[in-house]
């Protein structure tokens, strides 16, 4: 059977890290590598990885420290503009809700079809049950569809165009 460790691996590997392979290890050491096939691949595996390091260590650009501290101080008033932003951001969205709630109560206040349809529909809803509606209902959607339309757009389409406005900044 093939032994899988030995009880000098992590020296060899130690020293080869440490860069005092061979010249600064015992020679009891370096004899024990040339007879120990494990200890060998050690020193070639530890050796290869270790001149990698060293050339990764020389190509690394290291930037500038001012132009990393510059990085940071246009990162942090970024930061601190879009967390002052965000208030102005809540009101816009609210007042704009307030304007389309206006709007839709001028609106209705204005309109003579829209009123005495809600007049229809309240006296419905107090005298009769849900399923006697259901003609009146048709009836109202087939009559004035292009309206609702327009105000379920209005009510669906301006929040969701918002909300995609407030995602891009």
């Amino acid at each position: 059977m093939k032994p899988i460790d030995c009880e000098l691996e992590s020296e060899v590997l130690a020293a080869v890290l440490q860069n005092r392979w061979p010249d600064r290890v015992d020679a009891s050491l370096r004899e024990h590598v040339a007879a120990c096939a494990i200890c060998a691949d050690v020193l070639a595996i530890a050796g290869a990885i270790d001149d990698a390091r060293e050339e990764l260590r020389a190509r690394a650009v290291v930037p500038d420290s001012g132009r990393v501290w510059w990085l940071a101080q246009m990162r942090a008033r970024r930061e601190a503009a879009q967390a002052a932003g965000r208030p102005i951001t809540a009101a816009q969205v609210i007042a704009f809700a307030c304007a389309m709630s206006l709007l839709g109560a001028c609106f209705g206040a204005t309109s003579a079809w829209f009123q005495s349809a809600l007049r229809q529909t309240a006296s419905s809803l107090a005298g009769l049950r849900f399923q006697a509606l259901l003609p009146f209902a048709v009836a109202f959607v087939s009559e004035h569809g292009a309206v609702l339309l327009g105000m379920a757009a209005i009510l669906l389409v301006v929040p969701a165009a918002v909300y995609l406005t407030m995602l891009r900044e």
